[in-house]
């Protein structure tokens, strides 16, 4: 029996229930998809997994996809590890973002699983676009429906993740600028919901306008977007998973354990062209 656990008013939920060492059931997929769906991110706890028990959970969800900046484990190409160590200061994508928009087509999610984790610290915060979109006003919906947002992946507040990845051995795509227009205002493919889609790691502008012009609006989406009421936050244990839905809610995972090692295998699922 498959229960979950909601961990806060605006998103996020721990099931229980599931043992992911063993193959799921069509029906237990089912309503896990459904509970992602509606919950927007998902967490499990005590679920050590080896690399082909994680690979068959995240084909349940959907079609893994190899991450465009990071190489993927050895005989694993779609599972990046995903590290801080001791000595380093820069987490990699410690900033409220949405994975990858800078893409054509963005992932449908992403999921993380603990392998080490630090003595204190190094929680991830999830945010949902979508009640931070309900909660404006009727004007600026209008202004913002039909808005498009540019979005690169050279911006400069994720500028230093990618000097460090290219130091050490990226990806060809690393090196590259890549770049990708979608709307302001999302509709989730699945449930309709309508959800921002700007966010501080990856959105340079308005299209059709100057970083100038953008600055105001965006910097205001950006803080309202992460207002409290909008998030949760999940403390890892070693063997955690968290499965969140990218075309609808942002995290950000908090640096706060230098000095200490954090450890993840994270794999994502592709998505469509935001509509």
């Amino acid at each position: 029996m498959i229960q979950a656990r909601k961990i806060s008013g605006a998103l996020g939920a721990e099931l229980t229930g599931v043992d992911l060492s063993q193959p799921l059931s069509k029906d237990a997929a089912a309503g896990i998809r459904a509970l992602f769906l509606e919950h927007q991110v998902i967490f499990l706890r005590d679920q050590p997994l080896t690399p082909v028990q994680y690979m068959a959970f995240a084909q349940a969800f959907g079609e893994p996809v190899e991450y465009p900046l990071v190489k993927g484990l050895a005989g694993f190409p779609k599972i990046i590890e995903v590290k801080k160590l001791e000595h380093e200061r820069t987490a990699f994508g410690a900033i409220w973002h949405t994975d990858t928009a800078y893409l054509e087509r963005p992932p449908m999610g992403s999921m993380l699983l603990a392998l080490e984790i630090p003595p204190f610290g190094g929680d991830t915060l999830f945010a949902s676009m979508t009640a931070a979109y309900e909660a404006l006003s009727a004007g600026m919906k209008r202004m913002l429906d039909g808005l498009k947002g540019v979005n690169s992946s050279a911006k400069a507040d994720a500028s230093k993740t990618r000097e460090d990845l290219i130091k050490a051995g990226g990806t060809d795509e690393v090196r590259k600028v890549l770049s990708a227009e979608h709307p302001v205002v999302r509709s989730h493919p699945e449930t309709g919901r309508k959800g921002l889609y700007v966010n501080r790691g990856h959105t340079v502008r308005f299209a059709g306008m100057t970083e100038d012009e953008s600055r105001p609006i965006l910097e205001f989406l950006y803080q309202h977007q992460i207002s409290p009421e909008f998030t949760c936050r999940f403390s890892w244990q070693v063997g955690s998973i968290a499965f969140w839905d990218n075309r609808g809610a942002q995290h950000n995972p908090v640096n706060d354990y230098h000095g200490h090692r954090r450890v993840m295998h994270r794999i994502t699922l592709a998505g469509d062209v935001p509509a």
